[in-house]
């Protein structure tokens, strides 16, 4: 009778841990395309959600091409969370809408909403898509995020908004403490060199002049020519550069040659299309930020 009731109650644990199993596995899924939008979602949705991200850190979305395994996480979604402004191709060339399409899901853009920076491209005037550089524009993408989960889950609109406001509180914070560091460069030394040009709201917000080797789109570094390479070198030398900057999923090797012709050094790299690493300094948004801000002023100061 003793053995009986101990089976007994081995079952009802059992039962109860797959019903708590089965219970967190219909937790709704938001799948992001780029991991600093998945990031942001966290903050917003805590543990109510599962967040996942079709492109990982360090990898650069200009030019990806969704696999097959992008069609189904999409599929597997309640609600997807894209960039916009080209970030994930232009039109019929945007991937995450296509797949969001494709799959009948609802889709969060967050930029809606932003007056977006011009880059010229080719002759031609596009909008910057990389607005989250700065934290105020970070804040406008928290806020479209706020709204599609609470849509998706209006129970759970206070928990959105509660994590949401102690969220955009960080991004305040984070902005005075980016104008405090900078302050330490003198203003005719604010300017950044990098590998393409995606830095250009962290320049407008915290006044930097910018220059990149190349336009948004770093896809086709080794196809830059000379003359662009040129134009490169005399702004360094026209504006009395002390470093410049490479970016985390490029390679280095252009950024060298550049320093070398114009007799500056590299200043570090910069996470410009993504973030760091998971559980790395830069593993999130704020992280990012912090440790691009450091490298800047460390280089610049």
């Amino acid at each position: 009778m003793k053995r009986l009731s101990c089976s007994l109650v081995i079952l009802i644990v059992a039962c109860f841990s797959a019903f708590a199993h089965a219970e967190e596995a219909k937790k709704p899924v938001i799948v992001c395309s780029l991991p600093q939008l998945a990031d942001f979602a966290r903050q917003v949705v805590g543990d109510d959600c599962e967040v996942k991200s079709v492109i990982g850190a360090g990898v650069d979305p200009h030019e990806y091409q969704p696999k097959p395994a992008d069609a189904e996480l999409v599929k597997s979604a309640d609600l997807c969370v894209e960039n916009g402004l080209y970030m994930e191709g232009s039109g019929s060339s945007n991937w995450m809408t296509t797949l969001t399409k494709d799959a009948g899901k609802p889709l969060v853009t967050c930029t809606d909403g932003l007056k977006p920076l011009e880059l010229t491209e080719e002759g031609k005037k596009i909008s910057d898509p990389h607005a989250w550089h700065s934290p105020k524009a970070a804040a406008l993408y928290v806020n479209n995020i706020l709204k599609g989960v609470s849509k998706l889950l209006p129970d759970k609109k206070y928990d959105f908004e509660a994590r949401a406001d102690l969220y955009l509180q960080q991004l305040k914070a984070l902005d005075g403490w980016i104008k405090k560091q900078v302050s330490l460069i003198p203003p005719n030394q604010r300017v950044l060199v990098t590998n393409h040009d995606a830095l250009g709201y962290f320049g407008h917000e915290f006044g930097f002049k910018i220059a990149a080797l190349l336009g948004w789109n770093a896809a086709e570094e080794s196809g830059m020519n000379p003359g662009s390479r040129a134009k490169v070198v005399d702004f360094i030398k026209k504006f009395h550069v002390k470093a410049i900057f490479v970016e985390t999923q490029l390679n280095p090797k252009t950024m060298d040659q550049i320093g070398k012709e114009a007799g500056v050094q590299i200043g570090g790299t910069l996470y410009a299309d993504s973030i760091g690493p998971a559980g790395s300094a830069a593993g999130t948004y704020l992280g990012s930020m912090r440790e691009n801000t450091l490298t800047i002023v460390d280089a610049l100061k």
